[in-house]
């Protein structure tokens, strides 16, 4: 089992859970995040006054899949998520040692 977490674009958010549910995924889980990476942020202007946005609204996608399921998983995630342009995000693969489904008690793959 693998956790594929994803840092994309607010506006793609849609997209993105559209094309993961085309392919299977039915499971996920959504946060508003704020962050920056070689983008830094930028400066706006409001009411005359320029200021510095340091954190820019981003979200994070979090998904558990069967090993099978994450190449597809990540390119899907990937295509549909990119504008070509700096902030597009990132994705990370993690190791899921254990995945419990509360209600049943099921364990492993079965719990997903």
């Amino acid at each position: 089992m693998k956790l594929i977490t994803a840092i994309i674009k607010p506006f793609k958010l849609e997209d993105v859970r559209e094309t993961l549910s085309e392919g299977g995924i039915d499971g996920l889980t959504i946060s508003e995040v704020k962050g920056f990476g070689r983008q830094k942020g930028h400066t706006e202007l409001y009411r005359g006054a320029e200021y510095s946005v340091d954190f820019l609204p981003k979200v994070k996608i979090e998904i558990c899949v069967n090993d099978d399921l994450v190449e597809r998983t990540v390119a899907a995630i990937a295509d549909t998520a990119r504008t070509g342009k700096i902030g597009d995000g990132k994705i990370f693969v993690t190791n899921v040692e254990e995945c419990i489904r509360i209600r049943t008690g099921e364990t492993g793959t079965s719990a997903i």
